[in-house]
């Protein structure tokens, strides 16, 4: 796919980070945008990042080779009309949301399937907005690709190498699959993170000690809870179907949970946790995937007044920032006393080697 025009409609987080991902590999790429945010518009501008800010979808995207839909998933179906007319027979029209059934039934109800490739990043960030944008938040994440079925062939390669230039991981997928896959492996954890810290909430004692005693292990399953409640309410209500059949399904599963726990079954309930293990120990360690891994290290220190802050001063010394620090009251799944997170994983990983050439006891996670 030439490079050579691409428009936004919508530049936050995800849309801003791929305009920047253009810039910095097709630095001659010519680059417009539309976003109900001017603020964002005149950043975007002033940066570099785009060379022509739109106050509406107009005849500016004419001669794009590339559109992205990157509003809110119940946005970009209403962009579609508008941006009917302006799409040329070469441009590929494309999105970044999570949920794929939605917009491929618009698509296919305008009569655009020639020149519709659904996009989905798995990239993220737990801050929103185009000042929070980069270059290479998409780097080495897994950028699933739904095609429309009229779609010809060698665009969908063209398009598919133009991803990968752009250092994301391709890969090609049916987008009822798509949104069967992801309702299962990223969609489920959201609601289940969030009912289960609703579930505590609610069954708490009145002096508050689940919520006191609530660390490690249930902090980390849960932490995703802390997501958007407006994109999760909205991916619940475009991905209903599957989400309610997938539903369906583990809440089966936890009821031969609590069967074999009833029963007193031990030989399933060894099995359970057995096969749970294996098959979470086999999963590659990439934070490729739609949940965003974390990057911290476990550390052994005295409890001693300025403990943390010669660690703290020894990252800081050689330039490792830290994203979070504190210590671990509650160690019944972790090792190690003082639990401190970082940004990248190389940042992570350096922290580990410095810590230890100082003589600390680290635990990676």
């Amino acid at each position: 796919m030439a490079a050579s025009k691409a428009g936004f409609i919508g530049l936050g987080l995800i849309g801003g980070s791929i305009a920047k991902a253009i810039r910095k590999y097709y630095p001659d790429c010519e680059l417009i945008a539309f976003d109900k945010s001017r603020e964002s518009l005149a950043l975007a501008v002033q940066e570099g990042a785009i060379d022509t800010a739109c106050s509406s979808i107009d005849d500016n995207f004419k001669g794009c080779s590339c559109i992205f839909l990157c509003a809110p998933v119940s946005c970009n179906t209403a962009y579609l009309s508008q941006l009917k007319e302006l799409v040329g027979k070469d441009c590929i029209l494309t999105d970044v949301g999570s949920v794929k059934t939605s917009i491929h039934e618009e698509i296919i109800s305008l009569g655009m399937e020639e020149c519709f490739i659904g996009g989905h990043p798995m990239a993220g960030s737990e801050k929103s907005g185009f000042a929070n944008s980069k270059a290479h938040l998409i780097e080495n994440a897994y950028y699933i690709l739904t095609p429309s079925a009229k779609v010809p062939e060698e665009k969908v390669e063209e398009y598919r190498q133009f991803v990968s230039s752009l250092k994301a991981i391709p890969i090609v997928l049916d987008y009822k699959d798509h949104d069967l896959i992801t309702g299962t492996i990223s969609h489920l954890p959201h609601i289940i993170a969030a009912s289960l810290v609703n579930f505590v909430h609610d069954t708490d004692t009145e002096d508050g000690l689940m919520k006191a005693l609530a660390a490690g292990g249930f902090k980390d399953i849960t932490r995703i809870a802390s997501s958007s409640p407006v994109m999760w309410q909205q991916i619940c209500l475009k991905n209903s179907r599957n989400i309610s059949h997938i539903l369906a399904g583990y809440i089966h599963a936890l009821e031969r949970a609590k069967q074999a726990v009833d029963l007193g079954d031990e030989d399933t309930l060894y099995s359970m946790f057995e096969s749970s293990r294996d098959y979470r120990d086999s999963m590659p360690n990439s934070s490729a995937g739609p949940i965003k891994k974390q990057f911290a290290i476990y550390c052994d220190i005295i409890d001693e007044a300025g403990g943390i802050a010669t660690i703290a001063t020894i990252l800081a010394s050689n330039n490792i920032n830290i994203k979070n620090i504190g210590i671990i009251h509650n160690r019944e799944f972790e090792e190690g006393v003082l639990r401190i997170e970082f940004y990248e994983e190389d940042a992570s990983a350096k922290a580990a080697a410095l810590l230890q050439k100082y003589r600390y006891v680290v635990y990676e996670t």
